[in-house]
This record gives structure tokens, C-alpha cells and sequence, in this order.
């Protein structure tokens, strides 16, 4: 009976910190692009978002519809096809969300929409999932903002912004280095010849 031997796994090699600054450059310069070409501009914080749509002067809040559910967003003015319709990446506090129409000159005026996240932990790659994402780990919330958030959410949002950049770096995770800490106490505990099983569940319990 043959046996076959599974081909060996060829080392990855890591991006340097020149090549990764270009990378990071180029994939920036991509996303202001994609995000320009929207019709749209938004900002988020981690735990909501803010849209505004330029539209002309001459309307008034009666031909602009606006319809915020749960899931889904479809904005637009009437009798025209819409300028923003599909379906949020994550669900909205319909009854904390807000839509006003604002004047900015004699000529233009702008949709101006507020959406309460559920989920207040986690951001958003885009307004609806059919436009292009932003890459979430390269976002940096201001330190007046983290201000603002009570003492459990601020440590859980900076612990996650510690991960993105632990990611980033090729590192391991807080989750991850708290698992290898016991590994080696474990070890530490009970001497011996530990290498191999060591790093078979080092392999598994991180990634790096």
C-alpha cells in the first residue's frame, strides 16, 4: 500500500516595514478614491454614523423621501431614482436615528442623516454592503472620544484597537498572548521536554 507524503509548507515571508508602509500608502490612496466617487460623504464613531448628501437648493423636505429600517436604508429624492438604497452592514436604533435637510447656500442644500448603531463596538467598512469598504483597522479614534464612553466600553474599544495594531504588525493578539502566557506557565509548572508538544499547540492556539 502507497502512502503519499503532503507537500511542505513554504515559509512566508513578511512584508518589510518599507514594504508595508507602500502597501498602506497604496491601499489609502485607493479607498479616498473609492470614497470620493460615492455620492455621499461619511464619518463614523464607534457608535454611530453620519451621512450627507448634497442635493440642489431649491428642495424642500416634502421631495426628499427617506425611509431608515432596521437593516435596510433607502434614501433618494422623489420621483428620481435613488441616490443611497441597500442594506446597512449592521442594525440601527430605528427610533435614535434622525435625517434633517440642511442649507448650506442659496444653491445647495444637504441630506444630513444620523444612525444610531446596535452594535456599539465594532465599525462599520461601509454605509451599505453593495459600496466600497474601508479598511477598519487603520481607523484611530480621538481621544475625546474615548473620553466620552464609560470605563468597561473604553478598555473593550482600546483592547480592540490594541488587536488591529498587534494584526498589523504580524503579532499576536491580547487573547492570543494571554493563551502562550499560560503555555509557558504550564511549562514553567511541569519541567521537561516540552518543545515539540509546545509548539504543536502554540501553532494552534496562535497565528502570527
Amino acid at each position: 500500500m502507497s502512502t503519499t507524503t503532503p507537500p511542505e509548507r513554504g515559509d512566508t515571508k513578511s512584508p518589510t516595514p518599507s514594504e508595508r508602509e507602500r502597501n498602506d500608502a497604496a491601499q489609502k490612496q485607493r479607498e479616498e478614491a473609492e470614497q470620493a466617487s460615492l455620492p455621499y460623504k461619511w464619518t463614523q464613531t464607534i457608535s454611530d454614523v453620519d451621512i450627507n448628501i448634497p442635493v440642489p437648493g431649491t428642495l424642500r423636505g416634502r421631495d426628499i423621501e427617506v425611509i431608515l429600517k432596521k437593516k435596510t436604508i433607502r434614501v433618494g429624492i422623489k420621483g428620481q431614482d435613488p441616490i443611497i438604497n441597500g442594506d446597512f452592514p449592521k442594525e440601527i436604533h430605528v427610533d435614535e436615528s434622525t435625517w434633517t435637510l440642511e442649507t448650506l447656500s442659496t444653491s445647495q442644500k444637504e441630506i444630513s442623516i444620523h444612525l444610531d448603531k446596535i452594535n456599539k463596538m465594532e465599525w462599520w467598512p461601509h454605509v451599505i454592503t453593495s459600496a466600497p469598504k474601508i479598511d477598519t483597522s487603520k481607523i484611530v479614534p480621538e481621544n475625546s472620544k474615548l473620553s466620552d464612553l464609560d470605563g468597561e466600553t473604553r478598555s473593550m474599544v482600546e483592547k480592540m484597537m490594541y488587536d488591529q495594531r498587534q494584526k498589523e504588525l504580524g503579532k499576536p493578539t491580547s487573547d492570543e498572548e494571554k493563551k502562550m502566557d499560560m503555555l509557558r506557565r504550564f511549562q514553567d509548572q511541569h519541567p521537561g521536554n516540552w518543545t515539540g508538544i509546545f509548539a504543536r499547540f502554540a501553532n494552534e492556539f496562535v497565528t502570527w
